[in-house]
């Protein structure tokens, strides 16, 4: 089989498919629909005499025969988009598309004040996200990058930090704290009513502080278990109980007078924001100007 412009085409909509076993997230990577997508590589299939997917209503994967495709064409096809990043260096205007993988928290302190700035200095780079509290394979799951916590990060990709250490912090409503009074130590949280964490990983969060030499873990009592700041804010303006969370997203309805910061003086200090991705793949010219403005701007200090 002679390689044609059709048949690139359609090695590029197979890896995509590789990549996701998903029709549809594979036809939103590439910008055509999941039917286009499917006869796409059927014709492929047709021309080469041979079946490279396995279909059913539930899942898509690789048959033999694309197993050995997906080996043999996807170092070339990462090489083709390396030539193209490169000769994205030369052009006055930079173009191209960023897809990330980012948490809620990364998601409003750090890309919504910088994103707008972005969109207007770089108009020709499109920027993909996902954002999800979840702990996924990003590059799996086809983005360039991930954006977590330092301690979140996978011991296997590049990490480039974003932000200084975040302070964590609880708060409560005022009339909350008038109800059941004001904690002065950790281990007083057994006795309120505390909104819960789910992590990423769906393991249940200990509360952590510190202060000094001493170093507490709490697992907190609760009716209610959150795992995505913005309701959980609501919740607490609300007075629903105690919320445990970077100190950024609190300070607005503090200085806003409708929630109070307790036990400040056992605060601990975590790993801030980092950006990562594959050390098998080349930054993208998009995403190395978007960690440039993240540093300039400085939305987390």
């Amino acid at each position: 089989m002679q390689l044609s412009r059709a048949n690139l085409a359609d090695f590029v909509y197979f890896l995509a498919i590789a990549r996701h076993q998903s029709f549809s997230r594979a036809g939103q990577e590439v910008g055509i629909s999941a039917s286009a997508l499917s006869h796409a590589i059927k014709g492929l299939e047709t021309r080469i005499g041979v079946r490279l997917l396995n279909r059913t209503t539930r899942s898509v994967t690789l048959t033999a025969a694309g197993e050995e495709l997906h080996k043999v064409i996807s170092a070339p096809m990462q090489e083709m988009d390396r030539a193209v990043e490169v000769l994205n260096r030369f052009r006055d205007e930079p173009t191209g598309r960023i897809r990330l993988n980012t948490p809620g928290d990364a998601a409003a302190l750090l890309l919504g004040p910088v994103l707008p700035v972005f969109n207007d200095r770089y108009p020709d780079i499109q920027v993909d996200l996902t954002v999800t509290n979840l702990i996924v394979d990003v590059i799996g799951g086809g983005h360039d990058a991930g954006i977590r916590y330092g301690g979140t990060v996978p011991e296997d990709m590049i990490a480039q930090r974003l932000t200084p250490d975040i302070r964590w912090v609880v708060a409560g409503a005022p009339g909350y704290l008038a109800r059941y009074g004001v904690p002065v130590h950790p281990n007083d949280l057994h006795a309120h009513r505390c909104l819960r964490i789910r992590l990423g990983s769906g393991a249940m969060y200990d509360w952590e502080f510190d202060r000094g030499e001493q170093a507490v873990a709490v697992a907190v009592p609760g009716a209610i278990t959150i795992d995505e700041t913005r309701v959980g804010l609501e919740l607490l303006r609300h007075g629903a109980g105690l919320m445990y969370a970077p100190e950024p997203t609190i300070t607005p309805l503090v200085a806003a007078g409708e929630v109070v910061t307790v036990l400040d003086d056992w605060a601990s200090v975590a790993p801030g924001f980092h950006l990562y991705y594959s050390s098998h793949r080349q930054l993208p010219m998009g995403l190395r100007l978007l960690i440039e403005l993240i540093r300039e701007l400085k939305p987390l200090g």
